[in-house]
Formats: C-alpha cells, sequence, structure tokens
C-alpha cells in the first residue's frame, strides 16, 4: 500500500471532521463513495470522525454510468435516500456524483439538519493539496468580500483571452453562496474557493468558451465555444470535443440540458488544472459555469430540474461588477481585495 502523503493525509482529515464538519461527539456521519473513490481518503475521514466519537458509516456502492439523475437507474436509491434523510452529517467522496441525483435531492428537501458537503472526485493529493494545506480564515475573508461586492451589482461582464465574453443581470432573490469549505450549518456546502449564483433568469447573453475542462470530457485538448442567448445554449463550436460535448447534452433528450445554471468564480489558492471538475473550478481568476440541473439552494424555491449536469471552465478571466473591474485576466486588481489576497500569497 502507498505511504504517500500518509501524515499529510491524516491532518487533513482531521481538518476536515474538525474545522469543517465540526462534528459532535455521537453525530451520525455518511461517507459515501463509489469504487471508482479513493478508499484512502474515504478511510482517514472515517477514521478521523472516529477518533473525535462521532458515528461514520461508509456507504460504498458500484460506480454508475453517469452523475447527477442519469445516475439513478444503477443507483439503491431507496436505501441511499433512507440513509441520508437520517445523518446528521454526509461527505460525499464519489467519482461519479451523487449531486443533484434523486437521492441527493430527497436528502436536501426531506432532511433540514442534514450537513452535506460535496468532495466529489477528491483523492489523497487533492485533500492534501486543497484542505490540509490551507488558511480557512483569510481564504473566507477574501471570498466573504468578492461575495459582498457581487451581491451589491446589478450587471456583469465576463471576458477571457480564449474568446469568453458574455453579460448578465444579477437577481437578488437569488443567493449568492460562498463555499468557503465550511459545512458546519445545515444545507449544501462545497469544498473552499469558489462563489456561486445563478443569474436573472433569462439574462445571459454571449459567448462562452470552456478552455480548462469540462464535464463528463475533463481535461480539454482545444476550446469549446458556447454561443447563449437568453440561457440557451444556441450553438456549439470547436473541434472534435465541442461535437462530443453537444452529443452528450443532446443524449438526454432534455431541452433544461441546454439552459445555463450558475456561474462561479474560482479563487482557491492551491488549486490547479488536473482534469478533475472539483478543483479544476476553482482554480484561482477562472470562471464556471454550470449547465442543467440546478438546486433549490442557487436557485430558489425549488431550482429547475434536468437529467444532469456539467460543468466548464473558463481560465484566466476578466471580470466587471457595474463597470467597476475586479479581476483582469485572472489576476485580482480591485485595491480591497488585493490587500486580502496578500494574506493567501495571491498578489
Amino acid at each position: 500500500m502507498s505511504k504517500r502523503y500518509e501524515f499529510e493525509l491524516g491532518k487533513a482529515a482531521g481538518l476536515l471532521v474538525r474545522e469543517l464538519f465540526k462534528l459532535k461527539t455521537g453525530e451520525e456521519f455518511l461517507i459515501t463513495a463509489d469504487t471508482e473513490a479513493d478508499f484512502k481518503v474515504v478511510e482517514a475521514t472515517a477514521r478521523a470522525a472516529f477518533t473525535i466519537d462521532a458515528k461514520p458509516m461508509i456507504l460504498w456502492h458500484p460506480s454508475p454510468m453517469g452523475i447527477g439523475k442519469a445516475a439513478d437507474p444503477m443507483l439503491p436509491l431507496k436505501s441511499m435516500a433512507a440513509a441520508l434523510k437520517e445523518a446528521d452529517a454526509w461527505v460525499e467522496f464519489n467519482t461519479e456524483w451523487l449531486l443533484y441525483s434523486t437521492p441527493w435531492d430527497v436528502a436536501i428537501k426531506e432532511n433540514p439538519k442534514l450537513r452535506y458537503l460535496c468532495l466529489c472526485e477528491m483523492d489523497t493529493n487533492m485533500i492534501v493539496r486543497c484542505i490540509g494545506r490551507v488558511n480557512f480564515p483569510a481564504l473566507k475573508e477574501f471570498q466573504e468580500k468578492v461575495a459582498d461586492m457581487t451581491r451589491k451589482a446589478k450587471t456583469m461582464r465576463i471576458t477571457t483571452p480564449a474568446g469568453t465574453d458574455v453579460g448578465f443581470k444579477d437577481d437578488p432573490k437569488n443567493p449568492v453562496t460562498v463555499e468557503s469549505g465550511y459545512a458546519d450549518t445545515p444545507g449544501p456546502h462545497f469544498l473552499s474557493g469558489q462563489i456561486a449564483w445563478t443569474p436573472k433568469v433569462g439574462s445571459v447573453n454571449g459567448t462562452i468558451v470552456f478552455d480548462g475542462s469540462v464535464v463528463p470530457l475533463g481535461m480539454l485538448k482545444e476550446p469549446v465555444k458556447l454561443t447563449v442567448k437568453e440561457d440557451k445554449i444556441v450553438k456549439i463550436e470547436g473541434g472534435k470535443e465541442a461535437t462530443e460535448f453537444e452529443t452528450w447534452l443532446k443524449s438526454f433528450n432534455d431541452p433544461n440540458m441546454f439552459l445555463m445554471a450558475h456561474v462561479c468564480y474560482g479563487f482557491h489558492p492551491n488549486a490547479k488544472l488536473t482534469g478533475v471538475c472539483l478543483e479544476d473550478e476553482r482554480i484561482w481568476g477562472c470562471t464556471e459555469w454550470g449547465v442543467g440541473n440546478v438546486g433549490p439552494h442557487l436557485l430558489p424555491p425549488k431550482g429547475r430540474s434536468a437529467a444532469s449536469h456539467s460543468d466548464g471552465i473558463c481560465l484566466n478571466s476578466s471580470v466587471w461588477l457595474d463597470n467597476v473591474q475586479i479581476t483582469g485576466n485572472g489576476k485580482v486588481i480591485h485595491p480591497e481585495l488585493v490587500k486580502l489576497a496578500k494574506k493567501l500569497g495571491k498578489a
């Protein structure tokens, strides 16, 4: 058995359960993993939870041939949903995401106490780099400032060197969520380093170019260009991968799979492009667009259902909030943000 990062993995798992989840004695902690997951991470997390007298349980199951609701036919839906409805906390290490699947929907709707943390595709290297070696208070402070500025904006524009040029309006009814990595309150939570929200429905117009990675293709060899009108993808251009992406979207026979679901900033100081969505969408200075299903935590009160979900990465983004620029080609340039970014070694 590989001993790579054996000590560092223990520290990261300890931070996860004690600092991020703030697990308490006796809490029932559900860990889900499919057969593609890094089981070293799964075991280390269960061990760390048991050490503080929480009650971990690993739900290990075969890997479905799809993510979100596309995974439903291959999941033990009733048993999985039943367990999730009773757990106090849940961390997902699945490679084929349960996020946005039917058991996820049931858990979020019917278990108001549940603290869920999405760490899909998390492996040993990533948990050490993106959890074990992070100044969480400084990162949270930076993200909260960016989120506050975004909440006050009425219009936005994003460009990238690869050709992205898209504008949209913000809707004050849609939350701007700070994914600071903490899962100590009820509801869905995600790995630190991302800020997510859904633009005003029908307002997204322009060109979005994925040049980092895209689900389900992974790291891209050439850009995938989307033309978007009133939230709907009306054209997909590029090479072989663009064709594969369009074919995948069409395969669901669901028009909602061609709708933009959400937009995110990536601001994790240690994230790098690996082809793993969880990390790629947090690369410092990127923006990320979700396509398809969107949950009620981003589009209240009910979200918008779709057969599956995709995320695509736009590297080196420039962002304007009501004509005030906060980032340029992936670097923080707004004076108030530069001061906070310095604490993270990113300015």
